[in-house]
């Protein structure tokens, strides 16, 4: 057998009475993309008018920096890497749930509606004159909320992917419709606050956007991973082959959705709709790792390098412009999506 075999291959890690199947090659990509999450946001730190070395970083962080330099990197740059990190997790995790629940490497927040509805909800929040702290807030119900409304417009004893993606695709659009009414319907500052928060921006972000997410993520990864992990790769398998091995695909797919719409709906209060990490993200992690499966913990590794790295560029790599990060995620995810139906069309899936 070649090693390239021997990677991809589960192995069985056994300690004491306990065993774990694992992959190396998933190990690895997971280990990859962590590092490189970790390297961009030491240089994300690092990086401003209050230039830092790297190795002061560490220190800063290890609590051993000058004054200035705790302040800056703990008070003023910490809390927006933090925030990228986590928003880049959780819509890497919600996507990889949504692509492998309608089976289909389309499936997203951002094209099935829901990242419409948090727009929707926020949008409703600053036509009513509400502050920064309820906009999140309406961000999150609208989120839910679409999530809720898409799943009974898709049952029809049962939830079939290819449903469920027409109906998201036609509510992504409705909402795209109101959404354009709600921002006349606001003042001109107002409105320029929502264009810029539906772009996709982590501009002063703090550590009150970073921990309900922190939160959310605590929980839900360790209940995705170890509690459904098994049972979602049986139910890629099929409906029936599913209920054959013990499970009910039903209630689990409504429960994943829940998990996947609830880190959308977080990770756009927090950040705003940042567009197509949701897609790209667990399409990097397949290919990284080689494996079938969702590969989640390689998803939202991933999605954290990818949006760390894309708000590093956003600020750092057009002069004195900063750009919203959701212009280069929309920039680097639109090539993307391209790219992914000119293959699926050669390989005539479309």
């Amino acid at each position: 057998m070649s090693t390239l075999s021997r990677t991809r291959h589960p192995r069985t890690l056994r300690v004491a009475r306990f065993s774990v199947r694992y992959r190396p090659r998933a190990l690895a990509a997971c280990a990859g993309a962590l590092l490189v999450a970790l390297l961009m946001a030491v240089l994300a730190l690092g990086h401003g008018d209050y230039p830092i070395a790297p190795a002061d970083v560490l220190r800063t962080l290890a609590g051993d920096g000058t004054p200035a330099e705790d302040f800056v990197v703990h008070q003023l740059r910490l809390p927006r890497v933090a925030t990228a990190l986590l928003v880049g997790a959780a819509l890497a995790l919600a996507g990889a749930l949504f692509q492998t629940l309608v089976r289909n490497p389309l499936g997203s927040p951002d094209i099935l509606g829901f990242t419409q509805g948090a727009s929707t909800g926020a949008l409703l929040v600053v036509v009513a004159g509400g502050s920064s702290q309820a906009l999140a807030g309406g961000a999150v119900a609208g989120g839910l909320l679409t999530g809720a409304a898409i799943y009974a417009l898709a049952w029809r004893g049962g939830v079939q992917g290819a449903r469920l993606v027409l109906v998201g695709i036609g509510t992504a659009a409705i909402l795209t419709g109101v959404n354009g009414y709600l921002l006349t319907r606001t003042q001109l500052m107002d409105a320029a606050r929502a264009v810029l928060w539906l772009t996709g921006s982590l501009d002063g972000r703090g550590w009150e956007q970073a921990r309900p997410l922190a939160v959310a993520l605590a929980v839900l990864l360790p209940l995705v991973l170890l509690g459904c992990g098994p049972a979602l790769r049986a139910l890629e398998l099929g409906d029936d082959a599913a209920s054959g091995l013990g499970v009910r695909p039903e209630r689990l797919r409504l429960a994943l959705l829940g998990a996947a719409v609830l880190l959308a709906a977080l990770a756009a209060a927090a950040a705003g709709p940042v567009n197509f990490v949701a897609l790209t993200a667990p399409q990097l992690a397949r290919r990284l790792t080689g494996a079938p499966g969702p590969n989640l913990a390689a998803s939202a590794c991933t999605g954290a390098a990818l949006l760390v790295t894309a708000d590093f560029a956003a600020q750092h790599l057009f002069g004195d412009r900063q750009l919203p990060v959701g212009v280069v995620t929309g920039v680097l995810g639109g090539g993307y999506l391209l790219w992914l139906l000119a293959v699926r069309r050669r390989a005539g899936h479309l």
